[in-house]
């Protein structure tokens, strides 16, 4: 098997692109990632995505970060690989490329208000984070529930993650592969763990063009705080540092200090947090200045709704009134649904440092 990239080769790619930046991206009209990527109504998705992608490239943005669906591609698998097909076309038109997300442990208990998933029409609730009232984003005692705890279903996740990655390991569209999100979320790290070995073991096996990441979502800035098991995993087993954090400016410098003693790139693939004072004002500009290469969560504001704080901060508020949680500010997302923007002094920042990074590039190449 293939192994990690040196920590020259990973440079030598990082150095050769613009400094990326973008969004985790889901266009306005879809309730959920089923409805980004199913077969009914993706006509009229693609159309939404076109837009506002055609905004993301005007806002100074060069890449999204796409979280994919087994179950399309398990039930609907020839459409399902035409449509993704279509949608880094899409993207790729207005000069964005795309970073491609496997697995997923943002989950709720099987026992504690999950549902099957299923293709056809989405619901959703109005006034809640990601559009449901009993989501992932809430404090349960039990583990998160995954497919992949299904043996027979989890040999189909693997040919899911090889046959996407043999189909696009030279394709300049795909920038970067996320091969897991946030492993060992939803207190899945023991069920996790092998599933996340094996996405790896697939990965290198298909040895791409491309980079391969997963994230470390809760390095501690205080670093006598060991980082879990599975994400020190991840760490190890990525090219490209990446890491999640919705949390204070100071937080986040010292968490990157703690990250650059790896000697990788670095990517904040999560980020923008405004409730929790992790805001464009001064992320943004921090991530330009050490060229961490940076995906904010949301782009137009719409049926996933992820303006609205995740249940589990209105949760821990409600118990410690103390807590500095500003409600006042929307959560993510930076449009409204008329495309004007949140706060129009963050798209000026946006654009401002988006410039000033294509230009230090483009002198560097002379």
């Amino acid at each position: 098997m293939n192994g990690v990239w040196s920590k020259e080769k990973a440079w030598e790619w990082y150095n050769s692109h613009p400094w990326l930046r973008g969004c985790n991206f889901m266009g306005s009209d879809c309730a959920n990632r089923i409805d980004q990527w199913q077969e009914l109504g993706f006509e009229e998705r693609l159309k939404t995505a076109d837009e506002e992608l055609a905004l993301a490239a005007e806002t100074g943005f060069n890449s999204i970060r796409i979280i994919l669906e087994f179950i399309v591609w398990d039930q609907e698998h020839d459409g399902f690989m035409k449509r993704f097909d279509r949608y880094l076309e899409t993207a790729w038109k207005h000069g964005i490329s795309a970073m491609v997300v496997f697995g997923n442990d943002c989950m709720p208990p099987k026992s504690e208000f999950w549902k099957p998933l299923h293709l056809g029409p989405q619901t959703y609730d109005w006034g809640y984070h990601g559009g449901r009232k009993h989501s992932q984003h809430g404090q349960f005692a039990g583990m998160g529930y995954h497919l992949l705890d299904e043996p027979e279903i989890a040999e189909r996740h693997y040919k899911w993650v090889r046959e996407i990655m043999e189909t696009y390991k030279n394709d300049e569209r795909v920038v970067m592969w996320d091969i897991y999100n946030e492993a060992g979320n939803s207190k899945r790290a023991p069920a996790t763990m092998k599933h996340l070995q094996k996405f790896f073991e697939i990965a290198r096996d298909v040895n791409p063009s491309q980079p391969l990441t997963a994230c470390t979502w809760r390095c501690s800035p205080d670093r006598s705080v060991e980082i879990p098991e599975i994400e020190q995993y991840c760490i190890e087993n990525s090219d490209i540092i990446s890491y999640h954090n919705y949390h204070d400016y100071q937080t986040n410098i010292r968490i990157i200090k703690r990250l650059k003693e790896y000697g990788r790139p670095i990517v904040n693939t999560e980020w923008l947090g405004r409730v929790l004072h992790n805001t464009v004002q001064e992320m943004f500009p921090l991530f330009y200045l050490e060229k961490i290469g940076c995906y904010n969560w949301g782009f137009v504001a719409g049926k996933y709704q992820t303006y609205e704080p995740w249940e589990g901060t209105w949760q821990a508020y409600e118990k410690n009134p103390s807590l500095d949680y500003d409600f006042t500010k929307w959560f993510h997302d930076l449009y409204r649904p008329n495309h004007r923007p949140y706060d129009p002094k963050e798209i000026e920042i946006i654009k401002k440092f988006s410039a000033l990074a294509d230009e230090e590039f483009k002198a560097s190449k002379k």
